[in-house]
């Protein structure tokens, strides 16, 4: 009896046993199985670091840093984490590094429990220093551990990038060409800036080309990736740089220059703008209406925009010489010639005629000048600015002759600058032009008339620019540019080269003796024409105006094309006359080209 019973107790036993051993197995295979489906709770065993790539710089052409961008970092941590009994010795510490004041941490602190970010603006060097900061707490033991999901995590000071910020040291040098930028969150949640006016619009897609740096693997004990066959390694690349033809000393004593005289004249805005008359290298675009890209306020959203290339106007009497030279093209005036200047009537005390009166259909095309005599040469035309004398020789030309003329010039085209939103300008129609040549009286067409002196079309500042290069560069245009990515310099002839000298000798007359003698400089070759032209507004001429100056300077090395407007200069009181091109563009355009001298471009 009693070995049966002893032979139970062995059998109860294993089974006992098993029992137990099973349990134990299945509590096993749970725990592993709640493991698996909360990943989350363990450390994974690969890891990637990311180096963000940031946007291209500008450069000026001597090389200065125009516009750059700048990684932005943020600091975060888990309030949660904070030792209460160190919690000041953290604000202390992180104002310190930080240079945020402790009262500013301290409230955030208070504002916010568990995850916090403390700043989302640091910049690089501050960043390096914080990162350094959090090795420092942790070894004073600043923080501790807190459960989260039930396991003990020790979370500390954590900065990382969060994007870019976009930097112009120089503040508003060169703007409104550089442009501006607007930020902007990528897929992954980095702040990216792209350009919105400017050369940072037209190269938006050449600055922004770049690859964030990745590096990828497993990780060891200290959470540093392991490099084997198995890594994945893709080096950063910034995005490309861009660099102006500009230089930022000479730009920058322009703009200064500029500023003076917008104060002094009373002007809405200054533009001047000189180019290499054989290439279309833009050396300078300064505009006395800037702003600082990163600082734009209320009162600057009307200087954003660049009036070079957007603003068009009627450009008034610096059209002529392109309307003479085309019919010096197609031979319709005679060496020697004299035009009727249609000033009946007797002269003053002074000699002088009364202002000539030109009927074309109803209107009457007048003269400024006082002239002293009934018949004025070519020369007087051009250099006393003469509408009567430029009309009656436009209307020499066939309907396509004027018409061709003007588009050869560029007028009503983009003239192929590397900046965005250019506007054409305005000139009429062929057929419009045409009107009356089928007649058997021949009469004035009114559209060549006024637009042979610059009244009723419309074009730009860089339109004009491009325009009177042909003067200085024996008759060839060129394509502007001011940036040295720029790659289709175009050139073809507009005029022949014996015309494009015959008007350079009378716009250089026009500054040795005409309406544009005040820009004269001893050992400089210098011609131009000036130009004063209402200002139009909602299809109405204004009492506002638009004075222009447009030319060359030479030496005996360097040829230069030079633009100048002067936009609604004061012409009341004892100023009023500031609105003649001659006392407000032509000074302006003497200034340049004495900076010019001073910053040896120019030898005289």
């Amino acid at each position: 009896m009693f070995k049966k019973i002893k032979s139970f107790l062995k059998i109860d036993r294993f089974r006992v046993l098993i029992t137990i051993i099973l349990i134990f197995f299945i509590m096993l295979t749970i725990s592993i199985m709640n493991t698996i489906k909360d990943s989350r709770n363990l450390p994974s065993l690969l890891t990637t670091k990311k180096t963000l790539a940031v946007r291209g710089n500008i450069y000026s052409a001597d090389n200065f840093k125009i516009g750059s961008s700048r990684k932005i970092f943020s600091a975060s941590l888990d309030t949660r984490s904070i030792d209460p009994n160190k919690k000041e010795l953290f604000i202390t510490l992180f104002s310190i590094y930080s240079n945020i004041p402790k009262k500013v941490i301290r409230k955030k602190l208070k504002t916010r429990k568990g995850y916090l970010i403390l700043s989302r603006t640091i910049n690089q060097r501050v960043a390096k220093d914080l990162k350094s900061l959090a090795f420092k707490l942790m070894r004073l033991k600043v923080f501790k551990n807190i459960k989260i999901n039930g396991i003990d995590r020790l979370y500390g000071l954590n900065v990382y990038e969060t994007g870019e910020d976009r930097v112009y040291p120089y503040n508003d040098a060169l703007t409104p060409v550089i442009g501006f930028m607007k930020k902007n969150n990528s897929k992954a949640g980095k702040q990216r800036v792209n350009g919105v006016k400017g050369i940072e619009k037209k190269f938006n897609s050449v600055l922004n080309n770049m690859q964030d740096g990745i590096l990828k693997g497993d990780r060891d004990i200290l959470s540093y990736i392991i490099f084997n066959k198995d890594s994945q390694i893709i080096q950063r690349r910034d995005g490309k740089n861009i660099q102006l033809t500009i230089p930022l000393k000479l730009q920058r004593n322009i703009e200064l220059m500029l500023d003076r005289y917008k104060k002094k004249l009373g002007a809405r805005e200054i533009i001047v703008s000189v180019m290499e008359s054989s290439t279309g290298k833009i050396i300078t675009l300064a505009s006395s209406n800037r702003y600082t890209p990163n600082k734009i306020k209320q009162k600057d959203i009307k200087n954003l925009n660049v009036n070079a290339i957007e603003y068009q106007y009627e450009p008034g009497s610096i059209v002529k010489p392109l309307s003479i030279s085309v019919a010096l093209k197609h031979n319709k005036i005679k060496d020697g010639e004299l035009f009727y200047a249609y000033n009946k009537g007797r002269a003053n005390s002074k000699g002088e005629y009364p202002q000539g009166k030109y009927k074309v259909g109803r209107w009457i095309i007048r003269d400024d000048h006082h002239f002293k005599k009934h018949y004025l040469t070519l020369d007087d035309i051009v250099m006393f600015s003469s509408n009567i004398g430029t009309a009656t020789i436009a209307n020499r030309l066939s309907g396509q002759e004027f018409y061709d003329g003007l588009r050869s010039f560029g007028l009503s085209k983009k003239t192929g600058i590397d900046l965005p939103y250019e506007k054409r300008g305005l000139i009429h129609k062929l057929y419009q032009y045409k009107a009356g040549e089928n007649a058997k009286e021949k009469k004035p067409n009114v559209f060549k008339t006024t637009d042979s002196y610059g009244q009723g079309i419309t074009a730009t500042f860089m339109q004009m620019l491009k325009a009177y290069s042909v003067f200085n560069n024996n008759g060839v245009i060129v394509t502007p540019y001011i940036t040295t990515y720029f790659k289709e310099h175009e050139k073809h002839r507009v005029l022949p080269k014996d015309v494009a000298n015959h008007m350079k000798r009378l716009l250089i007359q026009t500054v040795q003796s005409g309406t544009g003698s005040q820009a004269h400089i001893d050992g400089l070759e210098i011609g131009g024409k000036t130009g004063t032209a209402n200002i139009v507004k909602h299809g109405k001429y204004i009492k506002q105006y638009m004075s222009s100056f447009f030319g060359f300077v030479n030496d005996s090395k360097h040829k230069y094309t030079i633009g100048v407007t002067v936009n609604d200069p004061i012409h009341k009181g004892k100023h009023w006359y500031y609105y003649y091109a001659s006392h407000s563009a032509v000074p302006v355009f003497k200034e340049t080209v004495k900076i010019l001298a001073k910053l040896d471009y120019l030898k005289y």
